[in-house]
């Protein structure tokens, strides 16, 4: 495997030694940040892998807010210049853009989303101007927005009360702010159930049943004792990131990242 530097935007393009014939694009959280430990997991499964800085880079806002989908549409158009087919792979606010390329996006074959959502959720300017995650066709797309009379500061922020409160108290804005799953091919959804950043396995389970009659395949895996990060077989611990309360523990997170990944592997070989 060898691993060669992108531009515009900036990133990682990691290439087997052996390739299966599938592409990925992974997309990391709300760091924005290249997760080549990820792309190099890929890799090693035959993928070529790419992993991409989805803000903060040259030419990118400073934060997630207004994320153009088209970023992530591009990186799917470009690699199926070299694989026969391509997944999308994204955790937390990846986790939005991954299953929003993938709706939107024919070229999509499926996609993996660890800790999801179901719902396109708030971004705040530089200036504290509250918006949209993402834009398509340089439109802000609907979202949640955040009742933030329900966050209690502490010293490791813990965000699960105020994204639950915020769904409650926003309720009559869910539909329209909901990512249409239904349109994805095939999907896997990763979530723990110690989440301590936002309820994924709720977010899970209403996505798996919003895909009821699909004709794709729809897989949910998930553990109890694992919080917000995954750790698939072969990635270092996680210690980047936004400072936060995640929940789980290093060996939960793995057991779950162990089950997720024969669902992984399933889908990258039968679709």
């Amino acid at each position: 495997m060898r691993c060669i530097p992108l531009e515009r935007p900036e990133g990682v393009r990691c290439i087997p030694n052996e390739h299966s014939g599938a592409g990925v694009l992974v997309l990391a959280g709300s760091s924005g940040r290249i997760d080549e430990d990820r792309a190099r997991v890929f890799a090693q499964l035959g993928c070529i892998a790419e992993s991409i800085r989805w803000f903060g880079g040259a030419g990118q806002h400073d934060g997630p807010w207004e994320i153009p989908l088209e970023t992530f549409a591009e990186r799917v158009e470009n690699l199926t210049r070299t694989c026969d087919r391509v997944y999308v792979v994204g955790t937390s606010f990846g986790s939005e853009a991954a299953l929003l390329t993938g709706a939107r996006v024919d070229a999509v074959s499926g996609v993996v989303a660890f800790a999801p959502s179901d719902v396109v959720w708030a971004g705040f300017d530089g200036a504290g101007r509250e918006t949209s995650h993402w834009t398509l066709d340089g439109a802000p797309l609907p979202y949640v927005p955040f009742d933030f009379d329900a966050h209690v500061p502490n010293e490791v922020p813990c965000f699960l009360p105020l994204y639950t409160a915020s769904r409650v108290t926003y309720t009559h804005l869910v539909e329209s702010a909901s990512i249409p799953v239904e349109r994805i091919k095939n999907l896997v959804l990763v979530a723990g159930g110690d989440d301590q950043v936002w309820p994924s396995i709720a977010h899970a389970e209403r996505i798996r049943d919003r895909r009821q009659g699909c004709p794709f395949a729809t897989t949910l895996v998930s553990h109890d004792a694992a919080g917000h990060r995954t750790l698939l077989p072969g990635e270092p611990p996680i210690s980047s990131g936004r400072v936060m309360t995640r929940g789980g523990s290093e060996q939960a997170d793995r057991a779950l990242g162990n089950q997720a990944l024969g669902a992984i592997l399933d889908m990258l070989t039968t679709h």
